[in-house]
């Protein structure tokens, strides 16, 4: 009502069950956790509007407005239109990253009459606009499956994630890091396993003994009457003495 605006209807099913939503999580390094990941979506008392004050109490101090850079072109090929600081859009906070830039509701067409069409963007520290996606349940989706990482809004700019954040996603989102790999080389994370050596049986060839050379019957009277031989040579000597 103050900014004479209607919520996006999905963002005000969003508001109607839970009024904000904030989940962090931490990894265990040397036995202290570590505060990584954070999901936030601001209260609705928190749904500040950006551009409308200045940034500073001091008198004739600049605003959002004045600091934005009109030089940039915009609507061009498929590039959507940036949102405005000034009168022309409406934009409101919905999650202060913590402080590495701002995801913000952005109402694209505030003049004459404020339209119903809304999208979700991301404000860099350097006051550059990045398209997000075009609804707040698009927008949900993907602060879940980034896992709240640090600076993960900025996989969707052109200078990409820190090589700090990069560490962590390599090893919590490694296929979301890599997204231009696996688009060039569909084959990269898929595991190749041969289905020959997994299914392999276990049971064990039997190992053939081998047989004793069979005897011809030849070579069996020759062993015959060399032990009859030696016997009746131990009987001539048992006689002798």
């Amino acid at each position: 009502q103050k900014n004479s605006c209607v919520l996006p209807e999905d963002l005000k099913n969003f508001y109607l069950m839970t009024d904000g939503f904030q989940m962090t999580w931490s990894v265990k390094t040397d036995d202290t956790p570590m505060p990584l990941g954070s999901m936030v979506i601001n209260s609705v008392s928190k749904l500040c509007r950006l551009g409308g004050s200045s940034m500073y109490t001091l008198p004739s101090a600049p605003t959002l407005a004045d600091l934005e850079d009109d030089t940039d072109e915009e609507g061009n090929g498929d590039k959507p239109e940036k949102p405005h600081f000034d009168s022309r859009s409406l934009i409101f906070e919905l999650d202060p990253c913590n402080g590495n830039g701002k995801v913000c509701l952005v109402y694209k067409h505030a003049e004459p009459v404020i339209s119903s069409d809304t999208e979700i963007w991301f404000l860099d520290r350097a006051l550059y606009w990045h398209f997000l996606t075009k609804t707040f349940t698009a927008y949900y989706r993907l602060l879940i499956t980034h896992l709240g990482l640090p600076q993960w809004q900025y996989a969707f700019t052109s200078y990409g994630v820190s090589p700090q954040a990069k560490q962590w996603f390599n090893m919590y989102k490694p296929i979301t890091i890599n997204t231009a790999l696996l688009s060039e080389e569909a084959d990269s994370f898929m595991n190749k396993l041969d289905p020959n050596k997994i299914f392999k049986s276990k049971n064990k060839t039997p190992v053939l003994k081998k047989k004793p050379p069979s005897q011809s019957p030849g070579s069996q009277k020759s062993h015959t009457s060399m032990t009859s031989a030696k016997t009746s040579s131990l009987a001539g000597n048992s006689s002798r003495k």
